[in-house]
């Protein structure tokens, strides 16, 4: 009852703040390394980087930086334990992987998806006798970093690459700047967004990916996951039990299932789930229509060097 009383004191409290208060734009990079960038998105689309030469990081990334799949399948087509999250707009979020273990692109790549026998399932010495050995590699490493290929510019090359995928110009965020506005049933799922208290933890400039909740913070959620992927896993703080790094809403639409476990399949069910386990609420439908239409503005451009190949320098 209290945690009741709580939420509706927060949803009173932040009813009335101008949207500008509670999220920002995304805004282009101011320059970045031509030369580099060109390396990490080679890297990015190659599977050498996989034991047995079949999967790459964008395998698991080839849907807005997420698969549409509940768990992605790694080497010897073993399936993955948890929700594949979005790599675009990564830069901006608090930590990486639902448990927030890695606080760094660098930590998350060396604790994550290269070593993982869920995933490429590779080592160290593999990928470096195999860049070593192709002249494609030894010329770009030499373009990059005047350097032979070695397995720490490639962490590098890779970090900085992933810098670079920004989804930029999103209906919201050009409502944010002011250039457009947003129609009635958009604006009308803004305001219930606001008012239901979802911007409590689905803020700032990635819309989430800021800071750790408790999945079913007011209604008890349960899923039949294994425990290791929650926060305790990462802290064994007892308190961090069903805690999560809140994701990113960017490009929601676009990155269905939903949650850790990928057990919801469509965004009007994920308004709904969130809506009663973390607010109390339950939504009727034309509510969740209307959160659907102001979620579906956060969808902006694929970024120009994942589509379109790698751009000029531009400061």
């Amino acid at each position: 009852m209290k945690n009741n009383f709580f939420i509706v004191f927060i949803f009173l409290l932040i009813s009335n703040i101008n949207a500008s208060e509670l999220f920002k734009p995304l805004e282009k990079n101011k320059a970045y390394d031509k030369k580099i960038i060109n390396l990490g998105r080679e890297l990015f689309f190659d599977t050498m980087l996989s034991k047995n030469n079949d999967i790459s990081c964008n395998s698991c990334h080839n849907k807005y930086g997420a698969d549409n799949v509940q768990y992605s399948k790694g080497d010897k087509k073993l399936v993955g334990m948890i929700n594949t999250p979005s790599l675009f707009n990564l830069n901006h979020n608090i930590a990486y992987f639902w448990n927030g273990r890695s606080e760094t692109l660098k930590e998350q790549l060396l604790d994550g998806p290269i070593f993982n026998k869920h995933e490429m399932a590779n080592d160290k010495h593999t990928i470096e006798e195999r860049l070593k050995n192709s002249k494609k590699y030894h010329n770009l490493f030499k373009e990059a970093y005047n350097e032979s290929p070695s397995f720490e510019k490639l962490v590098d090359a890779l970090v900085e690459y992933e810098k670079t995928l920004l989804t930029l110009d999103s209906k919201f965020d050009r409502f944010l700047r002011e250039e457009v506005q947003l129609n009635e049933a958009e604006k009308k799922g803004m305001n219930l967004f606001i008012s239901y208290g979802c911007v409590s933890c689905h803020n700032g400039i990635n819309i989430g990916g800021n800071s750790y909740q408790k999945f079913g913070a007011v209604i008890n959620y349960e899923d039949n996951q294994e425990v290791w992927i929650d926060r305790f896993s990462f802290t064994k703080n007892e308190q961090d039990k069903n805690i999560f790094r809140v994701p990113s809403l960017r490009n929601i639409a676009k990155t269905a299932p939903y949650f850790h476990d990928g057990s919801v399949s469509t965004l009007k069910e994920a308004i709904y789930t969130m809506g009663y386990y973390n607010t109390g609420a339950i939504l009727n439908d034309n509510e969740i229509l209307e959160i659907e239409s102001f979620l579906k503005t956060l969808t902006g451009d694929l970024p120009e060097t994942y589509a379109k190949g790698i751009i000029d320098e531009k400061d």
